[in-house]
């Protein structure tokens, strides 16, 4: 039994399942993002062991531990009670307590002011513990069947046409799949700007409501995405939009002799021809032929 009579413990199927005593730290707890199901049993040992429980809102996370028939009873840390709530965790770990924190739903420190904590945990010398699980972002890239050799996760976007636009345009050039947080108000929006700024033959996809009853993946270039959504009345549930990395596009011969020609003025032909190629992909011996050539054929 825990203090003041707790029992630490977690239920499975019917079946009470003790929780093992957790060493003082600080603990990450992914949650699950809609389907309780999607519970780690090794979040609801930890969730049941703790001897501080933190969430964003307590009514979310008493659901999924009433779920379960776990005791412990939850306390508030959102971003409006941060600098209250934050230095009395900091004390519970000082005072050699086990600290779990979650949000409501998905991995802490993800969009969520639990990153606040956890630099303070680290500062002061506190373990810090993830206790992996459920990701939206990760769960709509698998979904998504886009490129997932490379991505990148840039939370919500500004709520402000220019802004979002600006922000947009910082990602042109990345080579990799964008993955962004948007609201179901704004998702018409941003798909225009999306196409307008990175190219309507974009491909991307709209991920809604992921692991929900009502679970939707639609996919389509952005051009073709933005104008289903100008042309829907109402949006519902949570989004996250998946964008695929920028196509490639051959390298035209006047630009690979302008590169050439630059390197050229500071490299030898050899090391010029391997940086030509790596920025070009093209290789590295048409290229180096391609600058002797150039240079009348003896290399100088």
């Amino acid at each position: 039994m825990a203090e003041g009579g707790r029992q630490r413990s977690f239920r499975l199927h019917n079946m009470s399942i003790p929780a093992r005593p957790l060493e003082p730290a600080l603990y990450l707890v992914a949650t699950p993002i809609g389907n309780l199901g999607d519970i780690t049993l090794r979040a609801l040992e930890t969730l049941a062991g703790a001897d501080v429980l933190a969430c964003e809102d307590t009514r979310v996370t008493r659901v999924l531990l009433d779920r379960y028939g776990i005791q412990n009873r939850p306390y508030a840390y959102h971003e409006h009670n941060a600098d209250e709530a934050g230095p009395r965790l900091m004390q519970a770990l000082e005072a050699g307590k086990s600290v779990a924190l979650v949000s409501d739903a998905g991995t802490p420190l993800v969009s969520d002011p639990g990153y606040r904590l956890a630099q303070s945990a680290i500062e002061a010398g506190y373990r810090v513990v993830p206790i992996p699980g459920a990701s939206a972002p990760l769960a709509a890239l698998v979904g998504s069947g886009l490129p997932n050799d490379a991505f990148l996760f840039a939370g919500f976007l500004p709520t402000k046409d220019k802004a979002r636009r600006d922000r947009l345009a910082g990602f042109v050039t990345v080579s990799a799949t964008l993955m962004f947080f948007e609201s179901p108000h704004r998702i018409a929006a941003t798909l225009a700007a999306a196409a307008d700024v990175l190219g309507g033959d974009r491909v991307a996809s709209v991920c809604r409501e992921l692991t929900k009853t009502y679970e939707e993946f639609r996919r389509g270039t952005l051009a073709e995405l933005a104008a289903h959504y100008a042309d829907v009345d109402s949006v519902k549930g949570e989004i996250v939009l998946v964008i695929g990395p920028p196509p490639e596009r051959p390298v035209e011969a006047a630009d690979v002799d302008a590169i050439l020609t630059d390197l050229a003025r500071t490299l030898p032909t050899s090391k010029a021809a391997a940086e030509a190629s790596r920025l070009t992909g093209l290789s590295k011996k048409d290229l180096y032929q391609r600058l002797l050539d150039m240079k009348g054929g003896d290399g100088r």
